[in-house]
């Protein structure tokens, strides 16, 4: 990308659409272009079509999905496959259509199959079933590297797909019926300190393991990929180690100042066992991640005290 580039960034206001917005201004890219839901709906394909043929953006990151926990997953997967097929299927169309000379588009490493190898390598992708839980979110996902890979193979469209891990961080969604698993225990456990309550109960068993990356440094990680990497194969993004739900909760208890008990309800599903991804494809291209999971976490609980106080 040139400095001058106009640089679109779908879901700009979203955890990781901001947080690729501020590495973007931080590394001096000034011709910024973004659209609120309500000035564009990605899943309306006319609005799509007239903002590329008015705007002409130069790159584009696909930074907009409907995302949520394991919750919102296993209930609206319906919503889950049809918005996010909408979306990034007119975003990435209009790209090619209109000349954007490079798009990045973001998955989600629930793309890989629910008893994958560990760690999770590029091809491992398709070796296997999908995670129940999440398989909407993850089909539309799917549909979306390969559609990156195609029109880059064949109509020679600088397009590339980018798999974060579980992402966390600045601007991060708080609800607890949409959050992710992260977010909601800081959420649980700020919230248990300050009401003096004795217990706080999670679902699942704790065991399942998860790779957590500071939304930061998936922004670092993606504009570092715009800049070096044009390859149709999409790439992995993360740690490449992970930690057990249990041992999170114990983490983020402890930083929030929680006393009390940690209860686990096993009548909720634990969702895939194990997740972690090998990033040493991007390491290999020069990049890797800076914030560790302690220092993120810190920073996340002193960001929804802040946000609590507000309201």
């Amino acid at each position: 990308m040139d400095k001058n580039d106009k640089i679109y960034v779908a879901g700009h206001l979203g955890m990781v659409g901001s947080a690729i917005i501020r590495q973007l201004e931080k590394q001096g890219f000034m011709n910024i272009v973004a659209r609120t839901l309500d000035e564009m709906d990605l899943t309306d394909v006319s609005a799509v079509a007239e903002f590329f043929k008015t705007e002409k953006p130069d790159c584009v990151i696909l930074a907009a999905a409907k995302v949520g926990g394991i919750h919102a997953n296993m209930h609206h997967q319906a919503e889950f496959i049809y918005e996010n097929l909408m979306i990034q299927t007119n975003v990435i169309h209009q790209s090619y259509l209109n000349g954007v000379k490079k798009l990045c588009f973001l998955g989600s490493s629930c793309i890989y199959p629910t008893k994958c190898k560990q760690p999770m390598k590029e091809e491992y992708l398709l070796s296997g079933a999908l995670e129940p839980t999440n398989e909407g979110y993850a089909i539309a996902k799917i549909a979306g590297l390969k559609m990156t890979e195609y029109y880059n193979r064949q109509y020679g469209f600088n397009s590339i797909s980018v798999m974060p891990c579980n992402l966390y961080g600045t601007n991060d969604n708080f609800d607890l019926e949409n959050s992710h698993v992260l977010s909601a225990m800081v959420r649980r456990f700020v919230d248990a300190v300050d009401d003096g309550a004795d217990s706080v109960t999670l679902w699942g068993t704790g065991i399942a393991r998860r790779e957590f990356l500071h939304v930061d440094d998936a922004a670092a990680g993606i504009v570092f990929l715009m800049n070096n990497y044009d390859e149709p194969e999409f790439v992995n993004l993360g740690w490449g180690t992970e930690v057990t739900i249990k041992k999170l909760a114990e983490m983020i208890s402890s930083a929030a100042g929680f006393k009390g008990e940690l209860a686990w309800d096993s009548s909720k599903p634990d969702g895939m066992l194990l997740k972690c991804m090998d990033s040493s494809k991007l390491n290999k291209l020069g990049f890797t991640p800076q914030i560790t999971l302690e220092e993120g976490v810190a920073r996340t609980i002193a960001e929804y005290k802040q946000l609590k106080a507000c309201l």
